[in-house]
């Protein structure tokens, strides 16, 4: 078994300083040397056994129960030596990916039902999880870091001053939401931007607290929130945003996606969609990740969603690429995540926690070593709807900047 390890480690570690210590107290160090080291240990032959059939669901699973424990580092700069490597996959281990390549239509199969059943596993989960370590907000998508000093708050704030520029809004102009989150979008169009929002959502949590939001804030009228699928509006709209949903819709039903919304956008409509992306070409969901996570889930690349876009008769009017601000924005959650280690530890066990850390670093080292990024496209139905140099985005976001500073109330933590 250890010879095994050895072997698989050897042939994927190249770069860094990476410390194997097996279950039978046998120790390899594996890489060039460079870099801070870390060191792991299995505690178990099942462990090691696991790791060799499938390391990529195992990996995960160890760390979770346990049996993969991190001796020197953290798990965030395990994973940042494993994902920086930039190797193929063994030999041996491509069939395991062509059979979850073949199969990832029917892994992403997400008609009403299961898709609400997808959403209620993450997004339902206690309330209070999310309130430790997001922003004020709740923004659960990637923020914009205009310096590299800019808090999480105020990097949030910009990605929907972003936002709400792209979709050059005019007052009173009706504005769906796909994917409304905890409203705090929603919220901002219709309150700096005059819109009269309507946000759909499949998460129960979510859409309560939405709403409570919108009566908080004295903006009932101008913003509701429905427990709603999309498929399932039918009203014209001036404008379409979708903030970190794309990602649930599944590689099957990208058509329907763009075809309702082309359906739904009226003639002078602009439609703003923001999305993680992959920039190296159709792949698989990771299988840990679709366990745990993000059931029918996964990321696109470009040349997935763009025919879907060109058969719905939809126009490209921008695309913008937003490469390390995820990285940034999930450093800043799993910062949070560990501060309060011991309150969620109170709402959940152990073993969920550290699923969580996992989760967390391993998104964020995606970013960070890897080619994930986070992609910005507009839409609209015709030419000319929008203007032909970008000059307006930075011009629109002065002006709400200037707005927010006559509003905004004094930030705090999450958790506070």
């Amino acid at each position: 078994m250890d010879r095994l390890l050895r072997g698989l480690f050897g042939k994927f570690i190249r770069r860094g300083t990476f410390k194997l210590t097996t279950s039978r107290g046998r120790s390899f160090v594996f890489g060039d040397g460079t870099g801070s080291p870390v060191a792991v240990r299995i505690t178990s032959r099942r462990a090691e056994l696991d790791l060799l059939r499938d390391p990529e669901l195992r990996f995960g699973e160890a760390y979770m129960d346990g049996t993969l424990v991190v001796e020197q580092g953290t798990i965030a700069d395990v994973l940042a030596v494993l994902l920086k490597q930039g190797v193929e996959a063994p030999k041996w281990a491509r069939p395991r990916w062509l059979l979850r390549y073949a199969g990832r239509r029917l892994a992403q199969f997400n008609p009403r039902k299961r898709a609400r059943r997808n959403v209620a596993h993450h997004y339902d989960l206690d309330g209070r999880l999310y309130s430790l370590f997001l922003d004020a907000d709740r923004q659960y998508s990637c923020a914009y870091f205009e310096t590299p000093e800019t808090s999480l708050d105020d990097a949030q704030l910009a990605k929907k001053r972003h936002i709400a520029a792209k979709l050059r809004l005019d007052h009173d102009q009706d504005v769906l939401d796909i994917g409304c989150g905890w409203g705090g979008l929603g919220l901002y169009l219709a309150e700096l931007g005059g819109a009269n929002v309507t946000g759909v959502t499949l998460s129960r949590e979510q859409h309560a607290i939405a709403n409570e939001r919108a009566a908080e804030k004295g903006l009932s009228e101008r913003a509701h929130f429905l427990l709603k699928d999309y498929r399932d509006v039918h009203q014209k709209f001036d404008r379409i945003v979708s903030v970190g949903m794309f990602e649930h819709v599944g590689i099957s039903h990208y058509d329907t996606f763009f075809q309702k919304c082309a359906e739904l956008l009226s003639d002078d409509g602009v439609m703003l969609l923001h999305s993680i992306g992959r920039s190296e070409g159709p792949n698989v969901t990771n299988p840990w990740i679709a366990k745990y996570i993000f059931p029918g889930g996964y990321i696109p690349a470009l040349s997935e969603v763009l025919p879907a876009i060109e058969q719905a008769g939809l126009l490209v009017t921008d695309i913008e690429i937003l490469r390390l601000h995820y990285a940034e924005t999930l450093k800043a959650w799993r910062e949070r995540f560990l501060a309060h280690r011991d309150d969620v530890e109170r709402i959940y066990e152990p073993r969920f926690v550290r699923m969580w850390e996992f989760y967390l670093a391993a998104s964020e080292m995606s970013f960070r070593e890897q080619n994930m990024m986070v992609m910005q496209i507009q839409l609209s139905t015709r030419q000319g709807v929008v203007p032909i140099t970008r000059d307006y985005i930075a011009s629109e976001e002065r002006r709400l900047a200037a707005v927010e500073g006559k509003r905004r109330p004094p930030l705090r933590l999450a958790g506070e």
